[in-house]
């Protein structure tokens, strides 16, 4: 068949001369201009994971939604017989670069929408946030402007933020990423799914009307950010929380009358992914009419309604004849409800615009004919290069107190205090452990005796420097926080932020970091349940690291036996749990923030790290938190020992006197190996005297190691002969590192 059509329409869309032609072999004839849009939109990256679904197979929910055909918009993870909790986390990487306020608070829009749509009440929101160092004025205007927008929507909308991470590195200069989870509860007799089964079921638009903002968003996710950016200001979305807030309450009602059969929010591509993914799942198809469609601007044509991604909207499927009943509850609310179509039994996606057809699709043919390429692997030139280092001729500094304050300002491990005080995060009166007070925030959630613990994280450096043991670690270690507030771990989402996967070198960071997220989800025992994959995070500077955030959900039996991670009582003793046997002198100086802070280094490997250790120790921080025997818990992550020692004493408002005893740190480990190194599987803890052998004896049952190193009190942090410290010096550092 003869191509009429110029190949710089299909090429700017992000289709390539191979795809154009596969779409023009399935219809048989040339698409219209809707229709090529339309699987512009659903055959990118973003949303057909045309790339990345051959690796993301190695997760075994996601090779079981596939042969489900296909995926809902969030995971469900029981936490009794009666309810569920519903979690996923998503990127808003390229928005928030070109439109940081709106980019950020949309994202925020958007993965609530997904926790909603599950028939679920939003209860939390945590982020993940990555800029350039903070000494340019665009990493500081970024930062500004996109917390400013989370807080924005989140605060509006009545979600605690209740939980996030912020780092700051040269790499993420251009290209900043913007990861936003949110978590409900539903009971588990009322989960929603994106499905269409049954023909003549009216096809219900709700929420606000369509705009022309964010046409074209999800391939724009699909493509690197250059020098043009600005000019992609169109593809970002304008987001209204109050409209929101509308919307939530509004689908809860509408979905306790049971009329609703299904429903997807109107995300990455719009109109155009909510009825061609519930149909091809129910093997059904839709006829929709668009001049029914609520707009708020004239003359729209059916291409920009089909792709615009015009916040606050969703599609339901509601039964036939009770379109009115559901319509209703909606209109109580102030928003649109209309119904536009009607699911059919012929397997087709027919769009009509003032009767005359725009669009005339199967749904499988946007979905499952999807292309999925198999690319290219190939170890980065830098690898070899950079892991090679001999720690041995580093020298050592001779002022241990200047490299602590010094790390303690480090932006990445200083204070987020300036970001999270602007999140309400006591909304909802749920938060049992708010941000900054312990290693996972933790909710109660009413109804139930048991709460939940939750945590975002991921070490990019690690990932860089050894892209399997950095997916091995930053699973263990947000199971490890969700752990030391005595949550024992259960599921995960996750953000895979990564450069351009057509360049071999990336692919392979990837698939290597993959491979680490599944075998040690695996083995912990905490599926990966929903998540996100965000490509072509890389700029004219270059890409980011390889950045796997990891959203960790702990469940513990009761919301009282929470444990913080701040000192509590004079007199109390500082502990240190870790693997026995531990003497390896340079473990963990490798990809370190004290050598990249104190060196200018970013060389060696991350530390090894042993799964059956790591899960021993999660099992016995739940043990030691359900029998109420420790006042705080505080994993050792960046800036080691010495950092998570003034953490829990700043935290808590008492100092500590403490010794580097040589059967907790080695015979011959260098000084600052011992105050800063990051070995995994290891924990700060604090208990009363008389629950001490008790907890040694517990160690000693998860064949861990529990070593007494010295007693929380006073105003000073002491490490015997080698640094002392007031509280309020540490505390002047720390807390000011990180404002605009």
């Amino acid at each position: 068949m003869a191509i009429t059509r110029s190949p710089e329409i299909w090429r700017e869309m992000g289709l390539t001369d191979e795809e154009y032609a596969r779409i023009v072999n399935l219809l048989q004839r040339e698409p219209t201009d809707t229709e090529l849009g339309m699987f512009a939109v659903m055959w990118s990256e973003h949303c057909g994971y045309k790339y990345s679904r051959p690796v993301l197979r190695l997760f075994k929910r996601y090779r079981e939604a596939l042969e489900a055909g296909g995926f809902e918009n969030a995971g469900v993870v029981p936490l009794d017989d009666q309810v569920g909790i519903v979690m996923k986390v998503e990127s808003h990487n390229h928005p928030s670069a070109v439109e940081p306020f709106q980019g950020a608070a949309t994202g925020v829009g958007g993965i609530i929408r997904d926790i909603f749509t599950m028939g679920a009440r939003p209860i939390a929101i945590l982020d993940s946030l990555r800029f350039g160092t903070l000494d340019e004025a665009r990493n500081r205007y970024l930062l500004e402007h996109v917390v400013d927008g989370i807080a924005h929507y989140g605060n509006c909308i009545g979600v605690p933020t209740v939980a996030g991470e912020v780092y700051f590195h040269p790499c993420y200069s251009g290209n900043p990423l913007v990861n936003a989870m949110a978590v409900g509860v539903v009971p588990l007799n009322r989960v929603m799914t994106a499905r269409a089964d049954v023909p003549g079921s009216a096809v219900m638009y709700v929420g606000s009307s369509t705009g022309r903002d964010g046409i074209h968003g999800a391939t724009f996710a699909s493509e690197t950010l250059g020098e043009d950016q600005e000019q992609k200001r169109p593809n970002v979305q304008i987001g209204d929380p109050f409209m929101e807030k509308l919307l939530i309450e509004a689908t809860l009602e509408a979905i306790e009358t049971g009329a609703i059969l299904g429903m997807q929010d109107m995300g990455a591509a719009g109109l155009t992914c909510t009825t061609c993914e519930p149909t091809s799942k129910s093997g059904t198809g839709v006829e929709i009419e668009l001049s029914l469609v609520p707009t708020r601007e004239p003359n729209m044509t059916p291409y920009e309604i089909m792709l615009s991604e015009s916040q606050e909207r969703m599609l339901l499927y509601v039964q036939a004849g009770r379109e009115e009943e559901v319509a209703q509850v909606f209109h109580k609310w102030g928003l649109n409800a209309v119904v536009i179509g009607r699911v059919i039994e012929e397997p087709v996606l027919r769009v009509r615009h003032h009767g005359e057809i725009a669009a005339e699709i199967p749904p499988d043919y946007l979905t499952k004919e999807c292309p999925v390429y198999y690319l290219e692997t190939a170890e980065p030139e830098y690898l070899h290069r950079a892991q090679q280092l001999d720690l041995h001729t580093l020298p050592e500094p001779t002022d241990w107190a200047h490299c602590l304050l010094k790390l303690l300002a480090s932006p990445t491990i200083a204070s987020k205090r300036w970001v999270y005080e602007q999140y309400d995060w006591l909304v909802g009166t749920q938060t049992v452990i708010p941000p900054g007070k312990g290693d996972a925030s933790v909710l109660r959630i009413r109804g139930s005796e048991r709460a939940i613990a939750l945590k975002i994280d991921g070490n990019s450096r690690y990932c860089y420097l050894h892209p399997y043991r950095g997916g091995l670690i930053a699973v263990a270690e947000a199971a490890r926080n969700v752990a030391c507030t005595g949550a024992a771990p259960r599921a995960i989402t996750d953000c895979l932020n990564f450069g351009n996967p057509q360049r071999p070198e990336i692919f392979y960071q990837f698939e290597q970091c993959v491979k680490g997220l599944a075998d040690a989800s695996e083995f912990f025992g905490t599926p990966v349940i929903s998540g996100n994959v965000s490509f072509y995070n890389e700029s004219e500077l270059g890409a980011v690291y390889p950045t796997p955030t990891i959203g960790m959900l702990g469940i513990l039996e009761r919301a009282e036996y929470a444990v913080g991670a701040g000192f509590q009582q004079e007199g109390d003793v500082v502990l240190l749990v870790q693997p026995r046997g531990f003497e390896e002198p340079l473990q963990g100086l490798g990809a370190s923030e004290y050598l990249a802070v104190l060196h200018g280094l970013e060389r060696g490997t991350p530390p090894d790290i042993h799964l059956e250790q790591e899960r021993h120790l999660h099992q016995l921080l739940v043990a030691l938190a359900r029998a109420r025997m420790v006042q705080s818990a505080h994993d050792l992550s960046e800036g080691g020992f010495a950092v998570a020692l003034a953490e829990s004493a700043m935290i808590g408002g008492l100092g500590a006197r403490v010794e580097l005893v040589p059967s907790a740190f080695g015979w011959c480990a260098r000084t600052d190996a011992k105050l800063f190194g990051e070995a995994q599987t290891r924990v700060l803890l604090s208990a009363r005297l008389e629950h001490v052998p008790a907890i040694e004896e517990l160690a000693h049952q998860y064949e861990l190691a529990c070593h007494r190193l010295g007693t929380v009190g006073g105003d000073r942090l002491e490490i015997e002969g080698i640094l002392s410290l007031p509280l309020e010096t540490l505390r002047e550092v720390y807390e000011g590192a990180v404002r605009v």
